[in-house]
């Protein structure tokens, strides 16, 4: 069946049918707490994107979506309450937005048979649907990011790291430490010197991870940071006379608030990416007419464009493509958790359904199957420039090094298939 013939089935099947449910989309947000500055963003780029299909589309397949927000306060323990609290309400896919949370919840929605997004943070493994069946972290995940940083650094000095001294600052905690196996690996093949320094929450004292930077002069610094942590370490760096260029950090430490505060000192200063900046898209034509004007946008309104509120926009329309793929499958518009998760496993992005979507040029294309639930890893290098007051993408997205992490992924898969006694998939 065509797609065009397809669409009118799911049409004829809608119209006969009973009134459908909405869609139900759970957002745990967090507009509180010390990593607000982070989840205010996400939160109102999540929420939009799906007021936008309603107003305009009438919903996904003629059903409307509705967004159920949750304030976790980026805390684990409310996260898993927010879980316990909407799992019932129809809920169709959860994105924690928090590694805590998410490491809690991998077992519930599995034994409840609702599928997870965790776009570009979590337990980086999950990629292995063999093992993780209700788990997915596409297009990017940690492990990625890790090497990405490593192959640009590369590019930058030849091909050659060997002798080089590269630092990581992390936030000590299931995030932040994330990439150091990984690092660690890639040390061993380029010949690089990797210094570990943890920083605890909420990362408001970092004086002496920095004092020990000046001191040891590591040629680049990494940075697994989030919230007030970046903001501080970008101007330790600063107070250091740390070169920006050299400094680079995770996807969740390359947002506007976590540059600004430092002002010009800032300037040059990168962070890595699975999607691109801006509100220069088609999309956002839309998003003015029917949400913004139309007095409908989330929050204040006042974050459209920026880096959190594009990823929360990314995952709503991935997430939305994927509910289309389950529709599809099913032959039903009114779908359910276990049909999400069909469609999820089965989503294909492409460069013509981006543009089709009013986002081209945006994301990298990725396909997702049974044994690879985090699509294609592909990574690419965002840089700050403090005049202009933007993000640029410097960088295209570029695969990273499966020959490691594709080692990491089934060591750790295996091992946690091994201690909760679960059977592989995907035969």
């Amino acid at each position: 069946m065509n797609k065009k013939l397809a669409t009118l089935a799911l049409g004829a099947l809608m119209a006969a049918g009973p009134a459908m449910a909405d869609l139900v989309f759970p957002s745990l947000s967090y507009r509180t707490g010390p990593y607000a500055a982070g989840g205010i963003p996400f939160a109102d780029g999540y929420a939009d994107y799906f007021t936008l299909l309603n107003e305009r589309d009438g919903g996904i397949g003629g059903v409307p979506a509705k967004v159920i927000e949750c304030e976790t306060g980026y805390n684990t323990e409310k996260g898993v309450e927010c879980y316990e609290s909407t799992k019932g309400e129809g809920a169709l896919v959860y994105q924690p937005l928090s590694t805590g949370i998410t490491y809690q919840l991998i077992p519930k929605t599995t034994a409840d048979d609702i599928p997870m997004h965790t776009m570009g943070y979590g337990r980086t493994s999950a990629k292995n649907g063999k093992v993780f069946s209700h788990t997915f972290n596409y297009p990017a995940n940690y492990w990625d990011g890790a090497s990405g940083a490593i192959n640009y650094l590369l590019e930058e000095n030849g091909g050659d790291l060997s002798g080089k001294k590269i630092a990581l600052v992390y936030h000590n905690s299931a995030y932040g430490k994330e990439p150091i196996r990984t690092l660690e690996e890639l040390s061993k093949k380029h010949g690089f010197e990797l210094v570990a320094l943890p920083v605890d929450h909420p990362g408001q004292e970092q004086k002496s991870q920095w004092l020990q930077i000046r001191r040891d002069r590591p040629d680049y610094v990494l940075m697994w940071g989030w919230g007030v942590m970046n903001q501080v370490a970008i101007q330790e760096a600063a107070n250091i006379r740390f070169p920006m260029e050299n400094f680079i950090g995770i996807w969740w430490s390359g947002a506007e608030h976590d540059v600004m505060p430092a002002g010009a000192a800032a300037d040059g200063y990168k962070a890595l990416t699975f999607h691109n900046v801006g509100s220069d898209y088609p999309l956002y034509d839309d998003l003015k007419k029917y949400v913004v004007d139309a007095g409908k946008a989330a929050g204040a309104g006042d974050q459209v464009g920026t880096v959190l509120y594009n990823r929360g926009l990314y995952a709503a329309m991935l997430a939305a493509e994927a509910a289309k793929k389950a529709q599809e499958i099913s032959g039903k518009a009114d779908i359910t958790g276990a049909d999400m998760r069909a469609g999820m496993e089965a989503l294909e992005i492409t460069e013509e359904k981006m543009a089709e979507l009013g986002l081209p040029n945006f994301g990298p294309a990725f396909t997702v199957t049974c044994e690879n639930h985090g699509g294609n890893g592909m990574v690419g290098v965002t840089q700050w420039d403090a005049d202009t007051k933007t993000w640029s993408l410097i960088s295209d997205f570029k695969p990273t090094d499966g020959e490691v992490i594709g080692a990491l992924i089934e060591e750790d898969s295996a091992a946690y298939a091994a201690e909760n006694n679960i059977e592989l998939r995907c035969n």
